[in-house]
């Protein structure tokens, strides 16, 4: 394990606790699994990100290996020792496997990755990495993004293998590459966008040298597919100071290939500077939508909160006296959301509740300072749907004034919306909210096949309903009725 005789002792030597600690507790799976392939004649070791999360005191049951053995030998050696296998990415030399293992007194699931020593590039038009294989494991690390994920333990002697200075990179919480930054980026682009990855899970810094290689190699992240990117960025927007990352995609020129909407957010101040920075304002909105999570990180949420005012750019005007709008931004916003999402390759249903919350993230304010009717508490409950939870938490995070007595006001009367919504919720079943007939009884009713008529009369109905809440049976029959006689 590491030696603590270095510049920073302190540090090195709490890295080293925290190492030995982790390494113990997974050793009862990887030092099993290290004597198979010792016995088969070849080289385990822990390695890349699962060294340095060990390193961090973080280490989980997912553990990363490398080993000198092509994947048809790992396939021979983990059959007969997993409960389950699977070779998804053995094109790129990587054999997954499944492994119960007594720890303790209980028994842990871990999930393991098997990875062939190997080294990948682009070409200058390719989207996928070309990948040929190594025979050290010196060789193998070298190829890795970071320094602090290029450090390995060979197993079952726990040598620990750091030939590009990690620990030291690790203890000064800094993310350099090991190579060049510049051969490292055109090995993998994506390198780039982990790199704002990495500082925003990690909370690092990165090397002013790997910062200049990303403002000059932006461009080179358009021969990534977007599904690699998209990935990606969702770690970032994930990761527990996602700002950090997303800042450095911006200043660093990534972003403008990747998710331009986001820099374009960066306003010129107009004279009077009447209006906010939005990009700061979007920002801060994110931080704030993360402080009210109670389920954990929300992909759907943190989107939404990023991109809720992407719409302004294009929708700004300034008017005759002096004052700067953004007239329906947000409609424009949520096309905008949309066709972004789209590029980058997210589900239909991702892109349908991000875009929603765009959509709908000024409704609130439409409503002026409290004087609610139920029958527009009811329409913004039917509007929102199951994104109702996500909503309240985006409207609450949109307000980022200074006023404190502003922002106490608009919070106060946010409160007096939930409390209205959670009364009309005990009345009337706001959540399911349909007309007082259903298809088959509008028929009935009305001698009718079905067809475009049904279709009409439901929704008069449902209108009736949003505005007057619920009817009696009868009362819901005489309206029909007086509807289609009006009806030519």
């Amino acid at each position: 394990m590491p030696n603590a005789n270095e510049d920073n002792p302190t540090a090195l030597s709490q890295v080293q606790r925290r190492a030995v600690s982790e390494l113990l507790r997974v050793s009862p799976a990887a030092d099993d699994l290290a004597r198979r392939f010792q016995e088969a004649g070849f080289r385990l070791a822990l390695v890349g990100g699962s060294v340095r999360d060990a390193l961090l005191g973080r280490l989980g049951n997912d553990l990363d290996f490398t080993t000198d053995a092509r994947p048809e030998d790992v396939l021979k050696i983990v059959r007969p020792w997993a409960d389950a296998v699977w070779e998804v990415g053995i094109a790129f030399g990587t054999v997954g496997c499944q492994k119960d293992a007594r720890v303790g007194d209980t028994v842990q699931r871990f999930e393991i990755e098997i990875t062939t020593y190997r080294s990948e590039a682009y070409d200058r038009t390719s989207r996928k990495p070309e990948v040929s294989y190594g025979d050290s494991i010196e060789q193998d690390l070298v190829r890795r993004d970071f320094t602090v994920n290029a450090m390995a333990v060979a197993l079952p002697e726990k040598e620990f293998i750091d030939p590009h200075g990690g620990l030291e990179d690790l203890a000064a919480r800094v993310l350099r590459t090991p190579g060049t930054p510049e051969e490292s980026f055109s090995d993998d682009p994506l390198r780039m966008m982990r790199a704002a990855r990495f500082a925003a899970q990690l909370d690092f810094e990165v090397a002013p040298e790997v910062v200049t290689a990303m403002k000059e190699m932006a461009e080179r992240i358009e021969i990534v597919s977007a599904e690699r990117v998209r990935d990606e960025l969702n770690k970032l927007v994930l990761a527990a100071h996602p700002r950090k990352g997303l800042g450095l995609l911006v200043d660093t020129g990534l972003a403008d290939h990747v998710l331009p909407e986001l820099p374009a957010l960066r306003l010129e101040s107009d004279e009077h500077h009447r209006h906010k920075d939005v990009y700061e304002h979007s920002l801060t909105v994110l931080d704030q939508a993360i402080a009210l999570e109670d389920e954990g990180p929300d992909l759907v949420l943190r989107l939404s909160a990023l991109l809720h005012d992407i719409g302004k750019p294009r929708t700004r005007r300034f008017e005759k006296d002096g004052r700067v709008s953004f007239h329906h931004h947000e409609v424009v916003g949520a096309k905008m959301t949309k066709k972004r999402m789209t590029a980058l390759k997210y589900s239909n249903e991702m892109i349908k509740d991000v875009s929603r919350l765009v959509e709908l993230h000024l409704r609130f304010h439409g409503y002026g300072s409290g004087e609610w009717t139920d029958s527009a508490v009811r329409r913004y409950v039917r509007d929102a749907g199951p994104l109702l939870s996500r909503l309240h938490k985006l409207t609450r995070s949109d307000c980022t004034t200074r006023n404190k007595r502003k922002a106490a006001a608009l919070s106060r009367t946010y409160d007096g919306l939930e409390e209205r919504i959670a009364q009309l919720q005990e009345q009337e079943e706001l959540d399911s909210i349909r007309p007082d007939l259903d298809g088959n009884q509008i028929q009935e009713i009305l001698g009718i096949r079905p067809g475009p008529a049904v279709g009409k009369a439901y929704k008069f109905l449902l209108e009736l309903r949003l505005e007057n809440g619920p009817m009696e049976h009868d009362e819901a029959v005489a309206a029909l009725k007086e509807w289609w006689a009006a009806q030519d």
